[in-house]
């Protein structure tokens, strides 16, 4: 066989030979076989799948095939390869041990007996392997946690083994320490132990697949030495026996802190000889410093204490208060014969809690607890205090007091002089002598400092009168007050003196002389007629003066001839002077009566002056309006009232009052109008009469002549009126209401029939409804009824009275100008 030389590009060419740059045995291209190389799939970053085909063994047997591949083109099979079986066709290859992030040069081989082919090359790239080391936390004395991350640019990587190795030198591998976390790409944590504390290490994440062991960027830390930084805090709430002071520890300096605190001392530098122990760990802390001595120096320093050792924080200073309370005494008041108000406030309390204060007293100047002394409780702040004990007409001196655990403190000085107890008067005066009784004015200008517990008059026939005499009591005090003498005789002199007690002694004032009058007859006058009717009437009188001698019978009496007297008709209304009230009846109807009240004491029966009256031909009239209208009266009390609602469409001078139908023309009204329910006069009219607002009863022009609409204070007296005559148990709507056309039912409120309406007052109130001024809406038919009354209220809104259903009264409220509510009127006096 020759041997020939041939270049490297030659070789590439002639049926894809991969040759060196060498010479080989020359070999006929048709004695080796026919193949393909299979483009690359399934790459990682440590592996890849081929093959080939081969299509002719050339007449001779394939004895081995596969692929070979290399980082360097036209690789053969002295570079890796693989081995896949014999024969020809089609056969996948798998690339293995693989670097990531490298190219590699791939072509399917196949060998016979006369040598060996290759297919055309290909090539490609292993995925890219990420791999960072994570940063180092939680660094103590002996451990520090970090980690890593891995990932690629696509598929999954293939790593069997990862972790974090570190060392005191750069650059640490496996070989060092290390930790196995794991397989596989994502996120991990890594945790190292038995560090040696104040040591710097070299840490890198590792991880190892089929291509062998990778490592991430380098990091660098140091182990805590133990060593741990504080502050001591600047004392506060310093008094003369205590004061607060901490301390703050960010940094534990790699091992726990077990204890901390604070250390004092008299001296500087204290130390843990000296502490008050506060918790453990880090962060801040305050420590309250009790038993201290008041007005002096501490020395503090904040503690902490971990395995390693004891670090103390700055040293401050601080001086405790002296304990010297400030306060002052307030002058005294409400000075008696034995007691007196003092008191003081205290504004500092040196540092120290006070504990007790008060004031203490004595006649001898500069008092002290030692003396006569209050108690008024603790603290700081204004107090009063009550002296009691005390001597009349004696100078004291007092001081407040305060004290706290460190000493007593005294305020300033005030004195004050107790009063001698000596009542004093003004003169009395004697008034309101009669035959048996005076009245005497007495005026107490000072108790003398002793609070008087009696007073009154005493008098006698003779002179300078006493207590041992007769006497009245008249309350206690100073003042002004009034006695009455009674059960004197007629005719006669007495003297009187006024007199006050207290603990000093009894005090009388200025004597006077009086003599009583004569017996008399009683001074009475005769009250006007009222309420008139066909066979009643009311009058009365007022005795002013009793002539000396108890009223035992008054009243009034009456004839229908001039004069009467006791021997005539009479009422009997009691006894005693003041005002009465008499009722007559039994009268005949339209016939004249002159009366006159009477009183009658031991002395005889006086007169009043005469009245005369006639009683009324009926209680019932009649009254016709300007469109002839005809409307049953009633006289109730002393009022005239129609029995039924006004029903006019005129004035009393003949206009005609405008008749408005439409809801929203209405409500816009300010001028005279009126309208019936639900513009119905057909089935309204004659049983409820018309809605007027308001604006037409403010013409004076609305109701009949000689009658006018009811003003608030004429509805008023109806409802007294009826309250006090007529109505049962106050229940006023039912003597109001006529007997039908309300619904639900027949009664007014909760109570079932005790309300039922009687209609006792025959006013005969419906419930005519009302139309509403907001666009004019009608309702409350048969429920409800409204009256207005001629009072305005405000410029807007008018007084009227409603009549509810289920109410027990009359009820009395303002409404809008524009409504439309019924009206009654009364007859003018």
């Amino acid at each position: 066989m020759k041997r020939i030389c041939l270049s490297p590009i030659f070789c590439f060419v002639f049926l894809g030979l991969m040759l060196t740059n060498s010479c080989t045995t020359e070999v006929d291209p048709k004695l080796l076989p026919v193949l393909t190389t299979t483009d690359i799939s399934k790459i990682t970053e440590a592996s890849a799948q081929s093959g080939g085909s081969i299509t002719s063994d050339a007449g001779s047997d394939i004895i081995a095939r596969g692929v070979c591949w290399s980082t360097s083109p036209n690789p053969t099979i002295e570079d890796k390869k693989t081995s896949d079986a014999a024969g020809t066709g089609i056969f996948s290859s798998k690339l293995t041990g693989l670097i990531p992030s490298t190219t590699y040069y791939v072509r399917a081989y196949a060998s016979n007996k006369k040598g060996t082919a290759y297919g055309i090359q290909v090539s490609f790239s292993t995925k890219s392997l990420s791999l960072i080391t994570t940063v180092i936390t939680s660094i103590t004395l002996n451990s520090a946690k970090s980690g890593g991350t891995i990932s690629t640019d696509g598929d999954s990587v293939n790593v069997s083994v990862r972790g974090i190795c570190w060392g005191t030198q750069s650059s640490p591998t496996i070989t060092n320490s290390k930790t196995t976390d794991g397989k596989g790409s994502g996120k991990y944590t890594s945790s190292m132990t038995d560090l040696v504390l104040g040591t710097t290490y070299y840490v890198r994440a590792f991880a190892t697949n089929s291509g062998g062991t990778y490592y991430g960027n380098e990091l660098s830390f140091m182990t805590q030495n133990g060593a741990m930084t504080l502050t001591t805090t600047t004392a506060t709430s310093i008094t003369a026996t205590s004061a607060t002071v901490g301390g703050s520890v960010p940094n534990d300096g790699g091992s726990p802190v077990t204890e901390r605190g604070i250390c004092i001392s008299k001296l500087p530098s204290p130390t843990i000889a000296n502490k008050m122990a506060n918790g453990s760990g880090i962060g801040s802390f305050a420590t309250n410093i009790t038993g201290l001595t008041a007005n002096t120096t501490y020395y503090v320093r904040a503690y902490a204490t971990n395995t390693v050792s004891t670090t103390y924080g700055n040293e401050i200073s601080f001086t405790t208060l002296n304990g010297t309370i400030s306060l002052s005494t307030s002058n005294a008041s409400s000075i008696t014969i034995t007691t007196a108000i003092v008191g003081g406030t205290i504004s500092i309390d040196g540092g120290a809690a006070v504990t007790a204060r008060g004031v203490c007293w004595s006649p001898i100047p500069n008092p002290t607890i030692v003396n006569s002394k209050t108690t008024d409780g603790n603290g700081i702040g204004t107090f009063t205090s009550l002296i009691t004990g005390l001597t009349a007409n004696t100078k004291y001196y007092v001081r407040s007091y305060a004290t706290n655990s460190v000493n007593t403190n005294y305020g300033n000085e005030v004195s004050f002089t107790t009063p001698d107890g000596i009542i004093s008067f003004s003169p009395s005066t004697a008034n309101s002598i009669t035959a048996t009784s005076a009245t005497i004015a007495n005026t107490i200008i000072s108790d003398g400092g002793a609070m008087i517990t009696i007073r009154g008059v005493c008098w006698s026939t003779t002179s300078l009168p006493s207590i041992t005499n007769s006497k009245t009591i008249d309350g206690t005090g100073i003042g002004v007050f009034t006695s009455t003498i009674i059960g004197l005789t007629d005719v006669k002199t007495y003297y009187v003196r006024a007199y006050a007690t207290n603990a000093v002694g009894t005090v009388y004032g200025n004597q006077l002389s009086f003599t009583t009058n004569a017996l008399g007859l009683p001074t009475i006058t005769t009250t006007e007629i009222l309420s008139t009717t066909i066979t009643t009437a009311s009058s009365g009188g007022n005795i002013t003066y009793d002539g000396g001698a108890s009223v035992t019978a008054r009243g009034v009496c009456w004839s229908t001839s001039t004069s009467p007297t006791i021997a005539n008709s009479k009422t009997s209304d009691g006894a005693g002077t003041g005002a009465f009230t008499s009722s007559l009846t039994g009268l005949t109807a339209g016939t004249t009566y002159y009366i006159r009240s009477y009183a009658t004491n031991s002395v005889g029966t006086a007169y009043g002056i005469q009245v005369s009256f006639t009683t009324l031909l009926s209680n019932y009239g009649k009254v016709t309006d300007i469109d002839g209208n005809t409307y049953n009266t009633i006289v109730i009390g002393t009022q005239v009232w129609l029995v039924e609602n006004l029903k006019t469409t005129k004035y009393k001078d003949g206009t005609a009052i405008p008749i408005v139908t439409d809801g929203t023309v209405w409500s816009s009204l300010t001028s005279p109008a009126y309208c019936y329910y639900n513009n119905d006069a057909t089935s309204y009219k004659s049983t409820y009469g018309a809605l007027y607002n308001w604006y037409t009863v403010n013409t004076a022009k609305l109701a009949p002549t000689g009658w006018h609409v009811a003003t608030d204070a004429e509805w008023t007296t109806l409802e007294n009126y009826v309250s006090a005559n007529i109505a049962t148990s106050g229940f006023v709507a039912k003597a109001l209401a006529a007997t039908t056309d309300w619904n639900p039912d027949t009664s007014f409120g909760s109570i079932g029939n005790d309300l039922t309406k009687n209609n006792s007052s025959s006013f005969t109130a419906l419930p005519g409804g009302n139309r509403y001024h907001n666009n004019g809406p009608f309702s409350d038919l048969g429920y409800n009824g409204y009256w207005w009354c001629s009072t305005e209220s405000n410029a807007t809104n008018a007084w009227l009275r409603r009549l509810y259903y289920n109410t027990n009264s009359m009820n009395k409220y303002n409404n809008y100008k524009q409504c439309g509510f019924s009206v009654r009127c009364v007859k003018d006096y």
